[in-house]
């Protein structure tokens, strides 16, 4: 814990200066205050993030950890945990989802193994930190030690560090694990304490006997397991996932470092309510990309007071939702940086108000 602990110390509150001159910049654009909704909020925050009055990210990353998970085993997904290793080969072939959105966003996959139940071949753009072969059932006892917890936190923030130092203005989350809403669903529960029916969805799709397996496993897992929901850390390693964890140690790193991290789905926002609760600094470098039809994600969300940019009933993962929510994030920016104030256009502003002495003059 003393590196994690060393990582939170430094993560620092918003730039409140660069808020300000983003801010006043905002409100002389030629156009009305406010008129752009949340694109005006959006680039305030994230000059405040990075510091920088009128930030650009040329360089971005979705970063997808995969792991498999105990749970599996359980009967709590409607595919089998075959599909994780074959969905990361297809990462890396370039042909899932993430892949053609990141490619129009103009960002980089970054693709690892945290936990995946296979041995994967190996490729140049796979990066190999595997944990341990998928984590243990979580119904039956913790799914992960205190020490996988943290080593797969610390892959996490190594490799955000990394594409750092390559060159990575920009991140977002992404994440493959068949069984993995189901962790998703009992650490949100644990945290926020309600009722695991409320925040348990359908996953990949399991039909109604299938939804109360989920629902079952996880009541059992919780009770099994008893984690803390005032200690982050004892949820995570009890009822989490390696590539939960990996998001943790992401979202973390980013911060750390001042950038942007933009989460996907349920799955990421379980890793960032984790790491919200870690560090509640952190949550200010979070952007939700979206809201998913999961019914915890909201929960979550609301929990880490965050309002998605996006709602398009997405539930694929892969940092899919992140990726087009990278495009809202391009344009919030540019417009900061790119559009002429009213002084530099020659455009006339707001009339001031009318004085006391012109209404009365005017029969007002």
């Amino acid at each position: 814990m003393k590196n994690i602990s060393n990582l939170i110390g430094r993560i620092h509150p918003l730039d409140a200066a660069a808020m300000r001159v983003a801010r006043e910049r905002q409100d002389v654009l030629t156009k009305p205050q406010g008129s752009l909704g949340r694109l005006e909020e959006l680039s305030v925050k994230v000059a405040g993030i990075t510091a920088n009055p009128r930030p650009r990210f040329p360089r971005k990353a979705v970063i997808v950890l995969a792991a498999d998970h105990g749970v599996a085993a359980a009967g709590v997904s409607a595919y089998p945990q075959a599909v994780t290793p074959q969905m990361v080969l297809n990462f890396l072939a370039g042909g899932a989802a993430i892949n053609v959105l990141a490619r129009r966003a103009g960002a980089r996959i970054v693709v690892a193994d945290l936990g995946v139940a296979a041995d994967l071949p190996s490729h140049p753009n796979l990066i190999s930190r595997k944990i341990g072969y998928g984590t243990r059932n979580m119904v039956e006892g913790p799914a992960m030690t205190a020490p996988e917890a943290q080593a797969a936190i610390a892959a996490g923030v190594e490799i955000v560090e990394a594409e750092i130092e390559r060159g990575l203005d920009l991140v977002a989350t992404g994440d493959m694990g068949i069984g993995n809403t189901t962790p998703s669903s009992a650490i949100v529960a644990t945290i926020t304490g309600r009722p695991v029916a409320d925040v348990t969805g359908r996953g990949t799709g399991v039909d109604d006997a299938g939804w109360r397996r989920k629902v079952a496993a996880i009541e059992r897992a919780l009770e099994v397991n008893r984690p803390d929901p005032a200690d982050p850390m004892d949820v995570l390693t009890k009822v989490g996932g390696f590539e939960i964890a990996g998001l943790v140690g992401d979202i973390l790193a980013a911060a750390a470092h001042r950038r942007p991290v933009v989460i996907d789905g349920f799955i990421s926002g379980a890793a960032a309510l984790v790491a919200s609760e870690l560090c509640p600094v952190a949550r200010s470098y979070v952007i939700a990309a979206h809201n998913s039809v999961e019914v915890g994600h909201r929960i979550m969300l609301e929990r880490m007071e965050l309002v998605p940019l996006l709602n398009l009933n997405l539930r694929l993962g892969e940092g899919t939702g992140a990726a087009m929510a990278m495009h809202l994030i391009d344009d919030a920016v540019a417009i900061l940086d790119e559009m002429a104030t009213f002084g530099e256009a020659g455009v006339s502003e707001k009339d001031p108000p009318a004085s006391a002495d012109v209404k009365a003059r005017s029969g007002q």
